[in-house]
This record gives structure tokens, sequence and C-alpha cells, in this order.
């Protein structure tokens, strides 16, 4: 056994068994050793950015890491905009990452590289391995730093930098330890704080939820505590994951803009942080302020979002004797028709969607579908926790990974979609049950938009081509079909529910350009 499978066999016991790939010549030693351990599943993604952002939201379903395999400084740089994401979700992800051998790093060949470096913002723990007969050892190391219940912003990403040479000498597994468990337990939140807490809710209180408070447990309690007290319920504007549907009680969304927040927060007299931060203006913008907590509302600090969340919440429904939680047990939507528009899209999605499907989105226009299904469809939300575009169509091939029993839909701008649009080779080379909406408006809106924020009546020539995609225009069909998926394109609300429901019914891997 030489030091690539000591990495791969440790990992496999640690159930570590997924791997979305881009290797190159520093990680053959390591891609014979996935082909020797046939329990092991490689996915190959055609860029670095898949890689990464499949991780992610394949962690954020299952719940324990997957790995990445990346070439090098280069090739973990191109990835580094979803692992920021994944950082952001503290989601539990491990890098390996090639390196040249030791003793060839002197000589400074062209992809010599800092890796270190390159991984430190967006990694909790990072190791270069500097023997193969410890390589193993490492790799264990990296997946309980991973599964560690880390404080914000420190995230769940482990970076393991493995020589060539480091691959290539003897190695040996590091078995699972006694008592190792993947699922780490988070930390209880003490009675007193709990009781406090209790003490102090009531009608002009806003709990902010995020963590494990947003997954069922924690929503349903989140819900006995507002039937009994009349506090509001949030969550931040892009939690990692949240489980919704006409049996779970709502969860409303912190607005985006920092007006909206304050004009929000403005008859809030407490705001109680359960597994959530102190909101903060997403930009910096003249004249508003950073923190956005008014002055006169009293922030109480219940839990942070590596403790357990749901728990806490469950124990101040318990310690209020609060009663069954509230739903919305919402009928879905009749079918829209006329011409598309965000809205008809949304209302579509809700009357069609599966139930316990998995819903990722990104930039553009899928994020308005989120308050009309959670009311009438269960399902699994994952958001863009980041910023950084280019997530939802990575996440939503890993999702689909994670769970192969439950149909997953992206929900994409055309900007952000094309980031990373190497996802749809992925997904039909897997056969996955995944149908991505493509909001096609041709335009970054989000820019437009926040360029009149400044005052701008009149946008010109030139500014206005840094928003436009058109010109030529996006062919998203041309693209998903050169990718081996089927796609589709709708100008009508009627031409989109067909294509919707063909597509669900059919399963495998589809496109939609819904076209504004």
């Amino acid at each position: 056994m030489n030091g690539a499978q000591s990495v791969i066999r440790t990992l496999m016991a640690h159930g570590v068994d997924t791997c979305f790939a881009n290797p190159g010549t520093s990680e053959m030693h390591l891609v014979q050793a996935i082909d020797a351990v046939p329990e092991s599943r490689a996915i190959l993604c055609l860029f670095e950015g898949v890689c990464t952002g499949a991780a992610d939201g394949y962690g954020r379903m299952k719940g324990v890491p997957a790995t990445t395999l990346l070439h090098l400084g280069a090739g973990l740089g191109n990835g580094i905009a979803n692992l920021h994401n994944c950082r952001r979700a503290g989601t539990p992800l491990v890098n390996i990452i090639g390196d040249h051998a030791i003793h060839h790093v002197a000589y400074d060949a062209p992809l010599t590289s800092d890796i270190e470096a390159v991984a430190k913002p967006v990694s909790n723990w990072i190791r270069t391995s500097r023997t193969s007969d410890g390589a193993g050892l490492d790799a264990a190391d990296a997946i309980r730093a991973a599964m560690a219940p880390n404080p914000d912003p420190r995230g769940g990403v482990s970076t393991l930098i493995l020589p060539a040479d480091c691959a290539w000498g003897p190695g040996r597994v590091a078995p699972k330890a006694d008592g190792f468990d993947a699922a780490v337990a988070k930390a209880r939140v003490p009675t007193d704080v709990i009781e406090s807490a209790a003490r102090q809710i009531d009608s002009a209180t806003m709990l902010f939820v995020d963590g494990n408070g947003l997954g069922v447990p924690g929503v349903t309690a989140a819900g006995r505590i507002a039937a009994k007290t009349g506090c509001s319920v949030y969550s931040p504007t892009f939690p990692a994951r949240v489980e919704a549907g006409p049996d779970l009680p709502v969860i409303n969304r912190l607005p985006y803009f920092p007006e909206q927040i304050l004009e929000l927060l403005g008859t809030v007299r407490r705001l109680v942080l359960v597994g959530a931060e102190r909101p903060v203006s997403f930009f910096a913008y003249q004249n508003l302020p950073s923190d956005l907590v008014p002055e006169g509302c009293e922030v109480i600090r219940v839990a942070h979002r590596h403790e357990d969340v749901a728990r806490a919440l469950a124990d101040i429904a318990d310690a209020l004797d609060a009663p069954p939680a509230e739903v919305p047990g919402g009928r879905r939507p009749d079918v829209p028709a006329g011409p598309l528009r965000v809205r008809n899209i949304a209302a579509t999605l809700a009357a069609r969607a599966p139930d316990n499907c998995i819903v990722a989105v990104d930039s553009g226009g899928g994020g308005a579908a989120y308050g009309v299904m959670q009311r009438c469809v269960r399902h699994t939300w994952l958001n863009l926790t980041g910023g950084a575009i280019g997530q939802g169509g990575p996440a939503a091939v890993g999702a689909a990974v994670a769970c192969p029993d439950r149909p997953v839909l992206a929900l994409l701008g055309d900007g952000g979609a094309m980031y990373t649009n190497q996802f749809l080779w992925t997904a039909a080379r897997e056969n996955l049950d995944l149908v991505s909406v493509i909001f096609s408006n041709r335009q970054y809106n989000i820019l437009e938009v926040e360029y009149r924020r400044l005052g701008v009546n009149e946008i010109g020539e030139r500014a206005a081509s840094l928003f436009d995609l058109s010109g030529p225009d996006l062919d998203w069909v041309a693209l998903a079909n050169a990718q081996g998926v089927a796609g589709t394109r709708a100008e009508t609300c009627e031409e989109f529910d067909k294509s919707l429901g063909d597509a669900l019914a059919e399963g495998g891997a589809h496109l939609i350009e819904a076209v504004l």
C-alpha cells in the first residue's frame, strides 16, 4: 500500500466515500488509489468550481463530508469561490490537493505555488503531509477537523495537501478510532440561558434562527414559541439549508437591502439570536449603517450556530409550555397563464414541484419561489450563502448525488449559471434527477438595481454594456444539449408548465430556459 491508497482507504474507513474530482499529473497516484478501492465513488467535474460547489451541496444534505480532488494551487484557486460559499454555509468538506514531490519544490517548476496560502482564506484546517507513512493519519485528522462544530466564520473546510512522493511512498491506513462518530455532537445551551430567554420573549420579540435550528425539529420548536408568545420568526437572508412545507411553521427571511431590514426591525424591541448573528448590511452604502440593529432594540444571544440550536429552541418551547406549532397547511396555487414573469414561474413551481424535493438557488429570480413554496410543498431549500455566484448548479449536483431518491430543482439566473455551466455535463453523465430552470433575462439584473441605487436615472451606454448579456444572446438550450442535457425554451406560462411537467415525468437531467 502506498500513501495515496492509505488516504483513500482511511477516508472510506471514516465514512467519506464520495469525491468530486478534477485531477492532474500530481494526483495520478490518488486516481490509481481510487481505482483500487471500488467502494469509493469518484465523480468528474469539468471545472474546479463545480467540484467545490457540488461537495458543498453534498455535505449540506448528507451531513458528512465529500472530498474534492484538485490539481495543485492553480486548481484549488479555480475552486475557491464556492469554497467561500461552503465556509459561509458551515458545510463539512475535505479538500485533497496534490503537490509536487517535496524534493521537486525547490526547482520552482511552472505549477509550483504556495498552496497553503491559497487555502488559508477558506479553510479551518490545513496540513501538508511530510511522510507517506503518516498520510493516512493526516486524512483522519482532516475528517475530524471538518466535522468539528466550528464557530462562525471558520466553517468546516479542511484542506490536506499531499506531495507526490508522500503519495507514491509506502503508507498505512489510519483505522477508525474507538468512539469516532462522524456526527459530532453540538454543545447544548445551558439551562439558565434557556430560562432567561424564555422569560423575555413576547410579541415585540423577533427570533432570529440559523444553523440546525432550520431543520424540522428546530422549525417546529420555533413555531411553538411563536404560537405561545406571538413573537415573529426569521432566518438570515441566505441560510445554508431550510426545511419547509405546509406541515411546518413558516420561517420568514430577512430582506436583502439594509433599509428594508431597518424598517422591519423598527418595531422589534428584542432580537433573540438563536444560531444567527446580528444582521449587517450585505454591502456598505452611503448614509446607511453597517450594523442594522436599531437603537433601542435589545439583542439577546441564546446560541451560536455551532451549538445545538434546534435543542435550544425545543428547550425554550418546553420552558414556555408552548402548544403545538401553527402551520400554513396551504394548498398548491393554480398554474397561471400568459407571458412569463418571475412571480408566474414561482407559482408554477409551487403548483408542480414534487413533494420532498430539494431546491438549490443562486442569483436571479429563483428566490421568489421560496415564500409561495414553503406554504404548500414539502421541500429542502439550499441558498447561495456567501454571495459568490455560480454555486446553485453545482450544489444541486451534490445534493442529487447525496439524495438519489429525491428530485432536485436548480433555480438559476442566467448570469450566475454561466459561471459554472459545466455542472450540466456532470448531471448528464451521472444521470442525476435534476431539473435546472434558467431565469433568462439576459442581464445582471441585480447590478442594474444597485447602479440605480446610486441615484442614476439614465444608465449610459458603456455602463449598460457591463450589465447586459445580449448581443450575442446566450442559447441555453444549445448549451444544455451540447453537454448531454435535454433542453427546452419557454416564453409563456403554458410552455413553462408543459416543459416542467415533461421533465419531472421523464426524470434525469433537464434544463428549461425561462425567457423573461
